[in-house]
């Protein structure tokens, strides 16, 4: 059993090069967790106090369409990261996200990263650059798949 998490959270994509005094103060806000096939990580809507570095498995980022099945926007993988809304007021979940597969990830209680980021915001500042880059990331994959979706030519 792994007690200190430090290793697996310096070699996760997300955290790579981060200061060891930052990844100090990180450490004390992560757990493993595991999620079971269709098991839901996140209701659209409902409260948003963490998130989650996948460590393996795979993930469905979806919205809700009424009476619709969802609609999985994408899906992602290890070395992901899955989770924003812990640092947006009023701290609600935009997404319905349940596991694809099983799935491990490293948890991250997004009220203490809230806390130590106003201690410090300097490790502030370097998180919301990180989760800025994913951001864009993911928003630019949506527009390309509504571009499919929608059969639009994109000219070069």
């Amino acid at each position: 059993m792994i007690t200190d998490l430090r290793p697996i959270l310096s070699e996760h994509p997300f955290f790579k090069d981060l200061k060891q005094e930052y990844l100090d103060f990180i450490v004390g806000c992560a757990s493993n967790v595991r999620f079971k096939p269709d098991e839901v990580i996140f209701e659209e809507g409902g409260e948003a106090n963490k998130f989650y570095l996948i460590r393996d498995g795979k993930v469905a980022i979806e919205i809700l369409a009424g009476q619709h099945r969802p609609i999985i926007i994408q899906t992602i993988h290890e070395g992901d990261i899955l989770g924003w809304s812990w640092l947006v007021p009023p701290h609600l979940s935009r997404f319905h996200c349940r596991a694809a597969a099983e799935t491990r990830a490293i948890a991250l209680d997004g009220k203490c990263l809230r806390e130590k980021c106003e201690k410090d915001h300097a490790m502030g500042y370097e998180l919301l650059m990180r989760l800025t880059k994913i951001l864009t990331q993911r928003l630019e994959s949506t527009r390309m798949q509504l571009l499919d979706i929608y059969d639009v030519n994109v000219k070069e």
